[in-house]
This record gives C-alpha cells, structure tokens and sequence, in this order.
C-alpha cells in the first residue's frame, strides 16, 4: 500500500540538537543538528521507502493561538543560537534531497500536518499516514489509517494505543487536554488535575460538555470548586489544544511524491560539513579520464615507456594481494601523467577468462629504469606503500616528490579519513570506485578482480591522485606548510619503509612463557573477583558488571549511559578507593588486554618470510603530528609496571647483535621551557638539574633531601600535566587527592611559574582569535572546539591549544632525528637498523662492532635536531633485549 510521511521539522531538528553534542566542521561551524537531521531523513527513506514525503515546520508569525491567548508557548526557551544558524542548511539540504517543505503564517506546522493528513485518508482508503514526530498532541487526529512513528524510539503509536491508554477515541484528546493544560505550550488547564483525574471525569461524565454542565454532581469540593473556578480556562485550552486539520495549504499529493534527491547539491553539502561517512552514499559518478589505456601487449609496452620516460613527473600506484605492504604481491600498477590519460599494467591477474598478460618480471625490468630515476619524479597517495611493494619486487623507488595522502593530512590534521576515495569526494566533488565496489566488499582477492575493473578503479585512482596534487601542492605553499612537508614529511617517508621492512625479532618461546604465566595470574584474579562478589558472573559483561557493583555491592553509581551505569575505566578507578572489587576488575582487564593484544597476538603475526614481526607506521593518524603504529600497535605497550618489562624483554636483537634505545628526556618540559621562556625552568635544564624534584620543593616547600620518590612522582604528574593543560579535577584523579587540593597545586605552581603561565593564558588567547595553534615547525592544528558555546568542548579546546604546541613541536623534532640519523647510517655505510620509533624514543638494532661508533652518532643527532634555548638531552642504553637496553 502507498505511504506518506509528514515530519515535523521543527520537532526534529530540536531533537537532533540535543541529541549530538559538540559536532562541528575543522572551521568550528556547529554541525551537530544538520546531522542529527539528515540521519533521521535517511531512516526513512532507507527504511521505510515511502511514496510520498514532506517536511513541515513551523514560521515565527503569531498563530491565531497566539492572538487569542498571549501567553501561548510563551515560556518556551529562546532557541539557542548554535542551532538557529543551522536551520537554513537543514532547509537547503532538505531542499537538495527533492522532499517538499510546508508552511504557513498563521499556522502551526501540526495543523499542515493534520490537514493534509486527513486529507490524503480521505482521497486514497488505500494509503498509509505515518506523521514523525515525538509531540503527543497529534495523537488526536490518528485514525485506522493515520498513525505516528518516533524515529528515535522506532516506535508506532496507532489509534488503538491512544483509546488503550486515554479510553477516549483520539479526537477527543483536547477534552482530556483541557483540563489538564499543557506546560510545554503553556495551555493553562485546570491547576492540580493531573491525566488520571482528567480521564476519569471524562469517563464519569461522558464529554467535557457534560462535565461542564453537571460540574456540581462531582463529589469531591476541591476538584468541584477547581472545576468551576476555572471553567473559561477550560474551555480557551480545549480551543487551543484542539488541532486545525481544515488549513487552506494548496498541495497535491503528486507534489508530495518522493523524488530522486539532487546528489550534486548534496555532495556541496557533505563536503563543506565534512560529512565523511555521508559522502559514501552519492552514486559514483562518470570515469575521470576520457582514456583508459590497458596495456596487455609488446607493442603497447613500448610505446608506454617511451611516452613515460620523457616526462618529469609521473603519479603511480599499486595493486596487490595484501594491506601489508611487507606481505603484499604485486598483481597490477596504474601510472597517470596528465589528467585526461591513465594506463594500468596488469601483471598477475589469475580467473577464469584472464587476458594475456605482459609477464611480470620482463615488465618490471622495462620499468626499473624510470622508476629508480630519481630525475623523474614520483607522485603517489600513501606511497610508502608502493615504495615497499617494489621493493619486495627488487626495484628502488626513487625521486618521491609528493604524496597527497600526506598534503591532506598537514592541511587538516583534524581530518580522520585521507583515504583516496574521501579526498577525492571531499576535494574534487567525484565519488570514484572503491576496493570494497569491484572486490564484492573483500570477498575477492586482488588477483580475481577482472582487468576491466582494476583498470577503471586503479587508472582512476591514478588520475585521481594528479588532480588532488594540482590542488594540494598550492594549498600547501600558501598554508606556509612547504618545509615541513618537503623538508620533514616526505623525507621521512624512506625512513619508516626501511623500518617497516626491517621488522623486529621477538623471542617466540618466552612470549609463551608469559601467556601461560598471565593464564595462571588471571585465573587468580578471577577467584577473587568471585569471592569479592559472592558469586561467578560474566566479568565481560557491562550489564552484569553493573548488577554485581550497583544492585547487589550497593555501589555509588558515578555515570550513567544508554545502557545503564557506567563501568568504564574511570568509574572503576574511582570506586576501587572504596571497595577490592573494581581494582581487581582493573587488573583483570589489563592482563586480558596485554596477553591479548600482545603476549598471545604477536607470535602468531610473525612474518614467515623474515621471521620478525612488522608493523606499519601511520604518519596521518594523530592531530599533533605524532607516528602511531598499527598491525600491531607497539606503541601502547605500558611503559611502567613489571609486566611493560617483561613484554619488551621479548623483543630481542638477532644473533650478534644488541639493541640501542635513545630516549628523549623530558623533551616535552624542556620545549615548554624554551616556549615560554620561563626563568625558572630554563634555569633548571640549563644547569643540567632534576625538573621534577624543583617542583617538588617549591610545591610542598621542603628542601631537596626531604623529597622521597613518591612526592617527586607526585610533582612528576604535575609538571607533565601542566604541558597537558589538565584541570584540577583531572590533576585529582591522577594524584588520587580532592580536586581543591589539586588546584592549590596548579595555582602554586603558576605562582611560581609566571612565564610558563602568561605563555599558556597566550596559546588560548591565540586560538581563540586565529582558530589554529602552531608547533615550532609551523605544524598547524584548527582547534574549532575553542569557539564552542559548550563549556566541556571550549575546554577540551583550550587543552588542545595548550598540548599541541608542545607535543607537535616534540613530534617534529624526533621526525628530523629520524631523517638525519638514518642519513647518516647510509651516508657512513653502517649496518645499524632503525626498528622502532615509540613517543620519544628511538630503537635500533646494532652489531657489536658498530656499538661505540652508532651510541655517539644518535646522540649527537638527537641532542641536534634542532636548537632551543635551553639543553636538549638523550639517555642510551644497550642490551640484547628491549627492556636491558630501555
């Protein structure tokens, strides 16, 4: 049967305000409403596929409510201003998606609502009326064929419900109403009666009329004397309870009939609000370039290189079996060197019906000439990753010049998706293939997608890339970006290949040792969690959990979500300073998680091949400019406690070889130094003295000798929370003392500290003004969150504003050591690997002849890189393991 949806827009974009919070674009537009919108729109038609569809709102006209009763809705809020500028695009978009809007002056939106409703039921008995909406005041017009739907709830409410719940057929809602009155749109009512009383008058009286006219037959005096004291009122909130469904709106439901939204004008939209995971759903467009060239033939070869080779830059990709690019086979390359041409160079394609194919080695070696040329320059997306692929092949990429991935990311360093096809939507408004589209969603390897389909997607993404590079490249020199990227990013790209090829050996035998030994450990913890709460249960599960703390321990409950009371990390922490169990919930976590992730994941992803296990290292994840690593992430390995030890200890040097970690020392403090120039701290490092024991004794005023370890750590967790911008109440948790305690500490510090105070107070101040903080290295961060009229994310602003100079410039400055101590190992033909780069430290594996001379060769990179104001300093060790050498 044929559906019509009216939606109350008003309603809606309300809901969708207050349900998402804190969601803006990179420019600080509040985006969170036009979101919250376009996700219920989706639902329905996704879901629901109605025949016809409008949204109605509401105009700010008076209403004929408001001329007879003034005080109408007249206690409701001002709306607040971060949703009143987003209403003309939650209208635009509507607009784009082809769906009619409704209103009219002098009308209410659920009068539209209710007249075209009725409307429709009464020219079609076939059709189906849903009005959307959370307000239960337009239940009075359901009928059998008009119902409610709540998107949120996914809830339908039939005529049947209301004569369930009100025992009156809907249209007599406002007779309940009228007695009742209604806070929300300030209808008066009768003072004091609530529903149940209204309900059963009504029944004993039959209508409100009747109730009206036989008032002194209700048997109670005080609901008697309300009744007739406040009769007028009765009667002026039926009037305004009661529904319009007769306005004189000229619409015809073939105006109504759900058409195909405009994805042009949608894409406009998704894009300026960087909608990411929205841009997915525009329709692919026509093919980028206007020749696809195959090249399957000998001939064809030949004339591809000799076209290729004369030119100065050529844009290249891969294809290939794998996401690991240490494990990936090489089955096709695309190469573009205008932005009308792309080629793809099947090599090792394999299904039933493959064409001839140019056999793979005998290409290849065409190729190697141009692609080690470091004359002509290489243009990739992600193109460590090719770099690697080719070198698997024996081929040296040489002549990297850009990598759009890469410009994307020093652009928009808040963006979380660079991927190919996200830049392309976002910056060239074109929705190219994806690997999901022509792999059936993985299902394929690479080998079995059809040469067609590979020349399409990977041409395409070829040509794709020179176009993102035309726009980027500019971009990029007017952002005053150039030497970071080319100095600094694109460098170190060669860098982290070799150490993703490089891998790390890890000592196999032992990490079984551990896995058995954590076994036993959280079999123990596991007994006395049963104990502690007096009985088994699924300690995996938050539902349970929350029986265990709350209803049978009687815990205090700290946080509520969806699902009931928090059991988070943070509540735990909290409630284990008043009962065992949460801290023993802790520590089983944190070993379930080490032998997890680590102890029981990494020997299993030990690469055959090489016998070592290889991470990737991600160079656009973090805002600050940070590497992260991932399959697997080495770098959330706990630093302190016995068990961070002992799993590093399982990282291990080949035979005759030891490994060298070079650590950063405090470079963080020692950059807010430099920074802020506070005398104080610059005084500190210049004297080669303890930052932390200063801050001891200038917080808890005692001398040297008095600060033990723990007031040392103590003041440790203050300093490093000041770079952090952390607030009392965070401070509090750290220290586990009372957040006044905590803001004594952080005032006494400032107090003490006015240069690093006054350099802080700027940061803010700058961020507030520009909308973007910078690193030492012109590393620029938009911190949109500073601008916000929520107090937690104007917060989380000023933080970012704080942190990111100081974290982003440290960033930076381990990059450059990076970059010049892996020069110089080629440059002095060393054997020494660079393996792993964790926060500030570095780790390389050394053979024992090499030791002494690569020992002073990072320090003194390291202790260079760059030159502050005050000493920067690296501690070394050495061992045959990762923990004697940490």
């Amino acid at each position: 049967m044929p559906t019509l949806y009216l939606i109350d827009g008003n309603s809606h974009f309300y809901r969708a305000f207050y349900a998402i919070k804190g969601l803006t674009n990179s420019k600080g537009f509040p985006t969170n409403a036009i979101y919250g919108f376009i996700n219920m729109l989706l639902k329905i038609l996704r879901e629901k596929k109605p025949d016809y569809i409008s949204v109605v709102f509401d105009t700010p006209a008076p209403t004929v409510r408001h001329k007879m009763y003034v005080e109408y809705k007249a206690h409701r809020p001002k709306m607040p201003e971060e949703l009143q500028v987003q209403i003309p695009y939650i209208k635009g978009i509507i607009s784009a998606f082809n769906i009619p809007m409704l209103q009219m002056e002098g009308y209410e939106a659920d009068d539209i609502i209710a007249t075209i409703a009725k409307r429709a039921e009464a020219e079609n008995e076939e059709i189906d009326v849903y009005i959307v909406t959370s307000d239960k005041d337009i239940n009075q017009i359901l009928s059998r064929r008009i119902k409610t739907y709540d998107t949120m709830k996914d809830k339908i409410t039939e005529e049947k419900d209301v004569i369930e719940r009100f025992k009156v057929e809907p249209e007599r809602l406002p007779e309940i109403m009228a007695l009742t009155g209604d806070k929300a749109d300030n209808i008066p009512g009768v003072p004091g009666i609530g529903e149940k009383t209204a309900v059963g008058l009504i029944k004993e009286f039959g209508t409100l009329d009747g109730l009206m006219q036989n008032y002194s037959k209700i048997k109670r005096t005080e609901l008697r004397e309300l009744i007739s004291k406040h009769m007028e009122d009765i009667k002026l909130s039926r009037t305004l309870a009661k529904i319009d469904s007769d306005v004189p709106v000229s619409v015809s439901m073939p105006e109504l009939k759900l058409k195909e939204p405009d994805w042009t004008r949608l894409l406009r939209f998704f894009k300026d609000f960087e909608f990411g995971s929205l841009l997915k759903l525009i329709p692919a467009g026509e093919a980028f370039t206007e020749t696809d060239v195959t090249v399957l033939k000998e001939e064809d070869l030949a004339k591809f290189i000799n076209t290729i080779k004369q030119q100065p830059e050529i844009i290249l990709d891969t294809e290939t079996t794998s996401i690991s690019p240490v494990q990936a086979e090489l089955v096709g390359m695309s190469f573009s060197i205008n932005t009308d041409t792309a080629y793809y160079l099947p090599l090792a394609h394999s299904y039933l019906g493959t064409p001839r194919q140019m056999p793979k080695m005998k290409t290849l070696a065409e190729l190697r000439m141009i692609l080690e040329n470091p004359e002509i320059k290489k243009t990739g997306h992600n193109i460590k990753y090719d770099l690697i692929v080719l070198r698997n092949e024996k081929i040296d990429l040489k002549g990297l010049a850009f990598d759009t991935m890469l410009a994307s990311y020093l652009l928009n360093p808040n963006k979380t998706n660079h991927d190919i096809e996200d830049l392309t939507m976002s910056y060239l408004g074109y929705k190219k293939l994806s690997y999901n589209d022509i792999t059936e969603k993985g299902k394929k390897n690479f080998r079995e997608v059809s040469v067609e389909d590979a020349a399409r997607y990977s041409g395409g993404g070829a040509a794709a890339t020179l176009r993102l590079k035309n726009l980027l490249a500019p971009e990029i020199e007017k952002e005053g970006l150039s030497e970071l990227f080319y100095g600094v990013e694109m460098p170190l790209i060669e860098v982290l290949a070799d150490m993703e090829t490089a891998g790390i050996k890890i000592d196999a035998a032992l990490m079984n040792d551990f896995s058995k030994e954590l076994e036993r450990d959280i079999a123990g913890i596991e007994k006395r969690i049963f104990f502690l709460a007096g009985g088994e249960f699924n300690i995996n599960s938050p539902k349970q959990l929350q029986e265990i703390l709350f209803e049978k321990l009687g815990l205090r409950t700290i946080k509520k979500t969806k699902t009931g009371f928090s059991t988070d990390v943070d509540v735990l922490e909290e409630l284990a300073l008043e009962h065992e169990l949460p801290q023993e919930i802790l520590e089983h976590r944190s070993l379930s998680k080490l032998k997890g992730t680590y102890v029981d994941a990494l020997p299993v992803i030990v690469n055959p091949a090489t016998g070592r296990v290889h991470t990737t290292f991600n160079q656009t994840i973090t805002a600050t400019g940070r590497l992260s690593s991932s399959n697997p992430n080495l770098q959330n390995i706990p630093v302190r406690g016995e068990w961070g030890r002992r799993i590093r200890a399982a990282f291990i040097a080949e035979g005759g070889k030891q490994l060298l970690s070079s650590d950063y020392s405090q470079i963080e403090l020692r950059i807010l130094a430099h920074l802020s120039r506070d005398e104080g701290m610059m005084e500190v490092f210049k004297n080669d003295g303890d930052i932390h024991m200063r801050t001891a004794c200038e917080l808890f005023g005692i001398a040297p000798e008095g600060v033990t370890p723990e007031i040392r750590r103590r003041a440790k967790v203050v300093n490093f929370g000041i770079v952090y911008g952390m607030s009392p109440f965070g401070l509090s948790r750290e220290l586990g003392i009372r957040p006044d305690e905590a803001k004594v500490y952080i005032d006494t510090y400032f107090t003490r500290h006015g240069g690093v105070k006054k350099y802080l107070e700027a940061k803010i101040t700058e961020a507030e003004e520009t909308g973007s903080v910078k690193t030492i290295f012109k590393r620029k961060r938009q911190i949109p969150e500073i601008r916000s009229a929520n107090k937690n994310t104007r917060q989380l602003g000023e933080r970012f504003a704080i942190n990111t100079p100081v974290q982003g410039s440290a960033a930076d400055i381990i990059k450059l050591s990076m970059i010049n101590i892996w020069k110089r190992l080629k440059k002095e033909g060393l054997k020494t690997k660079m393996l792993l780069q964790v926060h500030d430290e570095l780790l390389f594996e050394v053979p024992a002849e090499e030791k002494e001379r690569v020992q002073a060769l990072v320090k003194e990179e390291m202790e260079n890189a760059v030159r502050l104001d005050v000493p920067v300093k690296v501690d070394i060790g050495i061992g045959k393991n990762w923990a004697e050498a940490h």
